[in-house]
Order: C-alpha cells, then sequence, then structure tokens
C-alpha cells in the first residue's frame, strides 16, 4: 500500500485521530516511538525551527521538502501530512509541491486558499477568489493521482469573508477530489458544525490549541462534533523552546545541566547509539 492509502484506511478507521504536530527528524521518531501512526509536518513548527521566527510565509518549498525527508527517514513507518501551505505559488507551483512531498513519501498535504505574498502584517489572511482557489485544488488533486498521497485542502476565509464562503468552499473542494478538510479559524462549534457539514463524508481537519482567537475544542468534544482530526501545532514546540532555554539557564548559572534534563542513558538510547553499534557489527571485520 502507498502511504496515502494507509492513511485513508487509516482514517477509516472509528475514533478520533490525533497527529502531533513535528518539524524535523527527532520530533518525528519520538512521535513513533510514543505510538502514534500518524503526524502533521507543520509549518509553524519548522518555521520556528529553521529560523527561529514566526509562521509569517518565511519559509518555502525547500525548507519544508528538507523536513519532510528528515521525518521521513527518521521514523519511516510513520503517516505523514505535510504542510503544503499554499503550493509555493500558482497551480503550476502546487502542482510541483504535491508531486514531489508525494514522491518523498508524505501521506497527504495540506494546500490552502490564502493569498501570496501576504500583506506586511501579523494579522488578517487575505484569501484567493474563490474559482482561483478552485484551480489550485484541482491542480493539486491531478498531482496527487501519480503518488496517491492525499489532499487536505484548507480554507482560510471565513475571519474576512464569513462562514458562509467558507462552507461553500469546502464543499467546492470535496467535489473537486480534496480527500481531507480544514476549516481554519472556527469561531464556534456551530461554524465547526457547518463545516463538517460541508466536508460530508470526507474527514475535517482542526487545530486544537487553545489560546488563539479561533474556537478549540477539546479532543472528546471535538469527535462529538463530527471532526477526524486534531492537531497541536505547539504541543511539542513549546516545551522544546521551554527545555532549551532551561538548559541555557543552567549552563549560564554554572550548572552542568537542568534539572529537567534527560540522563546521559536514557539520551543515548534515544538517538540510537547502541542500534547504531548493533547494525555497525556486521561491517567490523
Amino acid at each position: 500500500m502507498t502511504p496515502g492509502e494507509k492513511m485513508r484506511a487509516y482514517l477509516a478507521q472509528p475514533g478520533f485521530v490525533v497527529m502531533p504536530a513535528i518539524w524535523d527528524g527527532l520530533s518525528a521518531k519520538l512521535t513513533a516511538k510514543s505510538g502514534f501512526k500518524t503526524a502533521f509536518l507543520s509549518g509553524s513548527c519548522v518555521a520556528a525551527s529553521c529560523l527561529g521566527g514566526p509562521d509569517l510565509d518565511l519559509i518555502g518549498f525547500g525548507e519544508m521538502y528538507e523536513a519532510l525527508n528528515k521525518a521521513r527517514n527518521a521514523a519511516p513507518d510513520l503517516l505523514i501530512l505535510a504542510d503544503g501551505d499554499h503550493g509555493y505559488g500558482n497551480a503550476m507551483n502546487v502542482q510541483r509541491t504535491v508531486a514531489a512531498y508525494g514522491r518523498a513519501g508524505a501521506a497527504a498535504v495540506l494546500i490552502e486558499d490564502k493569498l501570496t505574498p501576504r500583506a506586511l502584517t501579523a494579522t488578517g489572511k487575505p484569501c484567493l477568489p474563490f474559482e482561483e482557489a478552485r484551480m489550485k485544488i484541482r491542480a493539486a488533486v491531478a498531482a496527487a493521482k501519480e503518488t496517491g498521497i492525499l489532499v487536505m485542502a484548507r480554507t482560510d476565509c471565513r475571519p474576512t469573508l464569513g462562514i458562509d464562503e467558507a462552507a461553500a468552499r469546502i464543499e467546492m473542494y470535496v467535489a473537486e477530489g480534496a480527500a481531507i478538510t480544514f476549516l481554519d479559524s472556527p469561531a464556534d462549534d456551530n461554524e465547526i458544525r457547518r463545516a463538517v457539514a460541508a466536508s460530508g463524508k470526507a474527514p475535517a481537519f482542526s487545530v486544537l490549541t487553545p489560546g488563539q482567537p479561533r474556537a478549540a475544542p477539546s479532543q472528546k468534544d471535538a469527535a462529538a462534533l463530527g471532526l477526524k482530526i486534531g492537531t497541536y501545532p505547539t504541543g511539542m514546540l513549546s516545551p522544546a523552546i521551554a527545555g532549551i532555554q532551561a538548559g541555557l539557564d543552567a549552563i549560564g548559572s554554572g550548572a552542568a545541566e537542568a534539572a529537567s534534563a534527560l540522563p546521559g542513558k536514557k539520551l543515548r538510547e534515544v538517538l540510537g547509539y547502541d542500534d547504531y553499534n548493533t547494525h555497525a557489527k556486521q561491517f567490523i571485520s
């Protein structure tokens, strides 16, 4: 089975699916070792790890493609939904992105209707006209046929154009062949229900991280609302940043490591030193 086929079969099973947000080989490896079957390669997390900066269209195809390859190499059995952002250009760029992600082994790819380049502000997400958004998803679905990668279509238009327009776009995305849908920034539970209804039989994805200007239900409530997939973009990234800062604070104060540091043996185990030595023995003369 292709990664796309495996993802489709996995999402067809009963139950709500949590996709931890990953950004590199280590985060992918730890996610797989923790028992998760799937993960979301998050553009915001890759932006943070690569640039030490915000998710404001500052990273491109190359950085995301490199992150995907690192994650796949570290956790080859993990089914990855990779953030393709706006496809990094027009419909032809979308096709290049989807095809490349599929060949690299991603199970699914996110494509959104955000207008790019965006206005020079951290607020607001102007979106493409309806028919231009349709053409991007049509291009993505056509490119996906080569490898069987699933297309997740996202609309960012709810804050600027309203829930009626957002629901209409979701219906259109499904009609064009999108396998998963994503309404960004729903205002409340009723808007989530609208998005789920517009998705029909296609599973609906949501960001569940609290503290943002959007509805962020719990996993239990998300499932009750009809959502199928949830992710937490800061769920691992924020503790990782806190851990790095704790280490820096400890070293700065004269200590060797933070109180939260892994013991050396555990760290080597996580990083696979023993596995390396075992595998290398066959090549020692």
